[in-house]
């Protein structure tokens, strides 16, 4: 089994009601594979950096079979950077800063080796590099799952529109399935989306948990009560990481398998937000994974 990923390894600049940190180490596939080498023994990841990028970062990813092959180094040149404050709330932020750098001329590029995945997470970029991606493989992975938002929804819809039709999961928030399908209720949103091509959809609701739809079938995954939130960034991805590198282990793909697939991207983005950046993601333990999973089956596990 081999899974591909495509995003932003970049840079953020983050503040929360509980502290502030400068310039750490984030971006999409950067949660995306870190989450993911948990469950899989190899990650590829495509994406673009400048040579400001630290080095030892990237040595650590390798160390945990995160291949980097299909990672762009462009001398002279910045990486991606953002900068965001979140409300009292941690549901809403504001974008204090945004720096294209790199990421403005992407053009992704996938090596011999990655052309033909097992699994595809494609994560939140312009349409057209996502299908640039889709453009490159040789063969049809035996899922592809896409993430996207609301920006996109804005600016490139149907270019948005063309890469959905070619992916088996879409993976948004609540805000986007409402944009995307113009309906408010959920239920409703997800019927209409499920027409534009994927065969499941997957509805993140931060806090409250996650919605999986596929045909007339819903599961709904509850989200984890912490102690203290102190950054929610990057949980979206870690959640994606999470989700695609367990049902990248093998194995038929089917309802009950992408439900405890929502239950092991939920427990892996409940680890993220206990620290600033990609720092809790990147001191655990198998052990610890699998009490996190096992605290979800308890808390949604009932008889009558």
């Amino acid at each position: 089994m081999s899974l591909l990923t495509v995003g932003t390894v970049a840079f953020d600049s983050i503040e929360t009601p509980f502290g502030k940190a400068d310039k750490i180490v984030g971006g999409a596939a950067t949660f995306i594979g870190l989450s993911a080498s948990y469950f899989v023994d190899r990650v590829n990841v495509v994406s673009v950096i400048g040579d400001d990028f630290p080095t030892t970062v990237l040595d650590d990813m390798k160390t945990r079979g995160i291949d980097l092959e299909g990672l762009q180094v462009k001398s002279g040149e910045k990486s991606f950077f953002w900068a965001g404050k979140y409300h009292n709330n941690m549901n809403s932020r504001d974008t204090l800063d945004t720096q294209l750098n790199v990421l403005a001329e992407f053009d992704p590029v996938l090596p011999a080796s990655y052309k033909n995945p097992s699994h595809l997470m494609l994560g939140n970029l312009t349409p057209a590099v996502q299908m640039r991606v889709l453009e490159q493989l040789e063969s049809k992975p035996a899922l592809t799952i896409m993430d996207t938002m609301n920006f996109w929804m804005d600016v490139a819809w149907d270019e948005l529109l063309e890469v959905i039709k070619k992916v088996d999961v879409l993976m948004i928030n609540d805000e986007e399935a409402r944009q995307l399908s113009k309906e408010y209720s959920l239920v409703t949103a997800a019927r209409k989306i499920l027409t534009m091509g994927p065969e499941y959809l997957v509805i993140k609701k931060g806090e409250h948990g996650a919605l999986l739809f596929h045909g007339d079938r819903i599961f709904s995954a509850p989200a984890l009560p912490l102690e203290m939130v102190y950054d929610p960034t990057g949980a979206g991805d870690t959640f994606a990481g999470g989700f695609t590198g367990y049902l990248a282990q093998g194995g038929d793909i089917d309802f009950e398998k992408m439900k405890s697939a929502i239950i092991y991207g939920s427990a892996m983005a409940s680890f993220t937000v206990e620290k600033f950046g990609i720092e809790r993601l990147a001191e655990l333990g198998q052990d610890e994974v699998q009490r996190r999973v096992k605290r979800f089956q308890d808390l949604a596990q009932f008889s009558i």
